[in-house]
């Protein structure tokens, strides 16, 4: 089985069922198929096979689902490429994954307008000279049926998670990695075909892509999607589409918990209020239960290389263990703590969380070293310490990587400390988090220069070259950055000091 048949199948099954709903447009399984059908040939007739690797680059909207499964439809390999990416980011991507073609959204299109080096672009709206437009591609293609003969251990997908050395890496994924944790979020978030996932996170992540988008397909669900998210968004769309389902970073609900008007809101419909990317606190906790009016919060923590997958926090847990990220891994996962000779540790003693699973990635793409370390006699490695409680329940104590969690977003330092050590004038850097009441943590960059330099000027720098959401909200200069005996910075120390 391969998600494009599982569209196909859908369509045969459930042929007037809503599949996708976005900005007033409403496409059944049937549609979106036919769809799927047409730009397939019309890739087809670009030049595309299989094998062949294609970027989109689009926020969540119908033309991305209708690329994603055309794509796999004629054994191309999708790179999801991050929305809010510079000129120079998706550069890198489609160098290193040789990319064959590029599909772009107009609303993001300025972005990139200048992408050089990919034989084949495509983008919707506007003509534009050197593009080719997605509309008219779509509408002058066959509709004669695709059969899609690819199995289950067929590459399918590659996504760019950026990782210590600064550069991203791609993260290989199976037609099984992916329908494995799909069938793992069907199953333990009860979702069915009357169901409707409410899809505002970035579908060029892992858990809104994997998880929940590939399990409403999986089961014939309807999926609402929308390019942003706003509180008062979020709101409106739960109670016009009546949705069941929603996955969103801890950030997404305490912002609109603080809306008044989320009291007297009609959430009905709602079933699964599921977060991840952080975990919430217990007066967090608390204060969303309160304003949502509910008691079926559920924490879902894992790794993008993992499918992702890892563990669950359910509703009636968050009493007693808001913080931790469960007792057990969900189904077709299993978890372990070990130290670093892969033995498992005792209770309450920190080791690093290990999981194994069909879900678990190939590979990185092109990188058969960094592959190799991720993984410890089969399991794959999480870079997270963690240790169990008396009751079984895990809590992450610290992360062995650097990475900064905000919004559920991982934003990886070495990359914006690479970026900051080549503006004149800065010797030495240092990112790290903060805690940040609404975000989880914040990025700080912590630096010594030869001279006084402007804050905003450091702004407009990295806005060249990095995505919003990376650049620090805090800058901090000093007279030197803090060391070791061997010359490494201590990071640590830098987290302990007062932000000013």
């Amino acid at each position: 089985m391969n998600s494009s048949n599982l569209l196909a199948r859908n369509a045969r099954k459930y042929p007037k069922n809503e599949a996708v709903i976005c900005h007033g447009r409403r496409v059944t399984y049937q549609d979106l198929d036919k769809q799927v059908t047409c730009f397939s040939h019309a890739l087809l007739e670009q030049g595309v096979k299989q094998g062949d690797k294609v970027l989109i680059f689009m926020p969540n909207v119908l033309e991305f689902v209708v690329s994603y499964f055309a794509i796999q439809r004629i054994g191309a390999i999708v790179v999801p490429v991050n929305a809010k990416f510079t000129l120079q980011e998706v550069e890198y991507v489609a160098q290193h994954a040789e990319a064959k073609a590029i599909v772009v959204h107009e609303v993001i299109f300025a972005a990139v307008e200048q992408l050089a080096g990919i034989p084949l672009k495509i983008k919707t709206g506007q003509e534009k000279v050197g593009w080719h437009q997605y509309e008219s591609m779509l509408q002058n293609a066959s509709t004669q049926t695709i059969d899609c003969q690819l199995q289950e251990d067929d590459p399918s997908t590659i996504l760019y998670t950026s990782g210590t050395t600064g550069k991203p890496k791609g993260v290989l994924f199976s037609y099984r990695n992916i329908l494995t944790v799909a069938q793992m979020i069907a199953v333990e978030m009860e979702v069915k075909p009357e169901s409707r996932i409410l899809l505002m996170m970035p579908l060029t992540h892992s858990a809104p892509l994997h998880l929940f988008l590939m399990a409403g397909v999986l089961v014939g669900s309807t999926n609402v999607l929308t390019p942003t998210f706003t509180p008062d968004l979020f709101i409106d769309s739960i109670e016009k589409e009546k949705t069941t389902h929603f996955f969103g970073a801890p950030v997404a609900y305490l912002l609109t918990a603080q809306l008044p008007r989320l009291h007297s809101a009609d959430l009905s419909s709602m079933k699964w209020w599921v977060y991840g990317g952080a975990p919430l606190s217990q007066s967090e906790v608390r204060f969303i239960q309160q304003a949502f009016r509910t008691n079926n919060l559920t924490c879902v923590y894992g790794l993008t290389e993992a499918g992702p997958s890892g563990s669950l926090l359910f509703g009636k847990e968050h009493e007693a263990k808001a913080g931790s990220i469960g007792q057990r891994a969900p189904l077709g996962t299993e978890l372990r703590i070990v130290n670093d000779s892969g033995e498992d540790v005792n209770v309450g003693e920190v080791g690093e969380i290990v999981l194994l699973g069909e879900g678990n990635m190939l590979g990185y793409y092109k990188d058969e070293v960094a592959t190799n370390e991720a993984f410890i006699d089969g399991w794959l490695k999480t870079g997270d310490l963690a240790r169990k409680d008396e009751d079984g329940f895990i809590w992450i104590v610290d992360r062995k990587k650097d990475v900064i969690i905000s919004g559920g977003v991982n934003i990886y330092p070495k990359e914006i400390e690479d970026c900051l050590l080549s503006f004149e004038g800065i010797f030495e850097v240092a990112v790290i988090g903060v805690p940040h009441p609404q975000w989880g943590e914040t990025v700080k960059a912590v630096y010594s220069a030869k001279q006084d330099i402007h804050e905003e000027a450091l702004k407009a720098y990295l806005e060249e070259h990095l995505a919003k959401f990376k650049i620090p909200r805090i800058f901090e200069k000093v007279e030197a950055l803090p060391r070791n005996a061997s010359g490494k910075i201590l990071k640590q120390n830098l987290k302990g000091q007062e932000v000013r």
